[in-house]
């Protein structure tokens, strides 16, 4: 049992995947970390993610990431759900990180593949089943080939959806019309699993489109996102479009790559929210990249609830 009062799982809507920051002397910043639940949770997130591929993870100690599921949980306070990136590469380890982010009041789970990239896609299967077969919080997975390097077929969700009823999401990374094939099987055999897409928002109403719940993107430009996914609900599809087109060439500049959503687009949500970074554990900026990244954070504007404005 949670040592924290749950907020019921919910997996749709908009939800942020907070990014890493460091203080000068490389150590995890308490103070920013605070402001980004904040902020989004002020912006209109459905849910708030930690530990995914926007967090750095794959630069994080363990003690780092459990930090980071403490400071969340705090600061979320119950507000939305908090739902935490799993990784590992033995089923052991994903469900000691699993049960630790249970206890301290997380409501569900994002299962990354193990690192290892040239198994069957079996292995992939087996490997999921058995950490939802261990673990308490409703789960999904990332499948995300592009990123990832390995993925889940439909045919193989759709049977691990009904071996493990712990599997209730799915986090996927690909163009839309990938996407909306997954979604049209689930359907056709019978599981309407909420399916998302993340890609930093990138087809951002076709997503909506195609039938996502919702989407799991960095904060850099989660507000207007947030406002965007809005207008779609309230049935304005041209104000949806419009704001989509005018956001879309930042989305395009942070995602070119990890290492540059993690470098300019961290930059991008900081100058935003009201601080600067102050370390980089991974690539260094260059003097033009931060020239773009401060042009389009100009464009965007401060941060803030853009729902009403709409």
């Amino acid at each position: 049992m949670n040592a924290m009062t749950q907020t019921p799982f919910s997996p749709a809507g908009m939800w942020p995947v907070l990014y890493a920051y460091f203080d000068a002397h490389n150590r995890l910043d308490r103070d920013t970390m605070r402001r980004q639940v904040d902020a989004t949770i002020t912006a209109g997130a459905s849910g708030i993610v930690i530990l995914g591929l926007a967090t750095e993870v794959n630069r994080l100690s363990l003690e780092e990431q459990h930090c980071l599921i403490d400071w969340a949980a705090t600061d979320i306070a119950s507000r939305v759900p908090l739902a935490v990136t799993v990784t590992g590469d033995t089923v052991d380890a994903q469900v000691a990180l699993a049960d630790y982010a249970d206890r301290r009041g997380a409501t569900g789970l994002v299962l990354q593949p193990p690192s290892m990239r040239d198994r069957p896609e079996s292995f992939y299967f087996d490997f999921f089943a058995a950490v939802m077969q261990r673990t308490q919080l409703p789960a999904g997975i990332q499948n995300a080939p592009e990123y990832l390097g390995v993925g889940l077929s439909a045919q193989s969700i759709i049977e691990l959806t009904a071996q493990c009823p712990r599997f209730r999401w799915l986090k996927g990374e690909g163009p839309t019309v990938t996407i909306r094939a997954t979604i049209e099987r689930l359907r056709a055999l019978g599981h309407p699993l909420p399916v998302f897409n993340g890609r930093g928002g990138q087809e951002l109403v076709d997503n909506l489109r195609a039938g996502c719940a919702g989407l799991i993107v960095a904060p850099d430009t989660f507000d207007w996102q947030a406002a965007i996914y809005r207008a779609w609900a309230e049935g304005d599809l041209a104000r949806a479009e419009s704001v989509y087109a005018q956001l879309l060439p930042a989305i395009v500049f942070v995602m070119q790559s990890l290492d540059t959503l993690t470098c300019y687009g961290k930059r991008l949500a900081a100058w935003r929210m009201g601080w600067d970074v102050l370390h980089d554990r991974g690539v260094a900026p260059t003097p033009f990249g931060l020239e773009c990244a401060r042009r389009f954070a100009a464009n965007l504007g401060a941060f803030a609830d853009r729902r009403q404005a709409l």
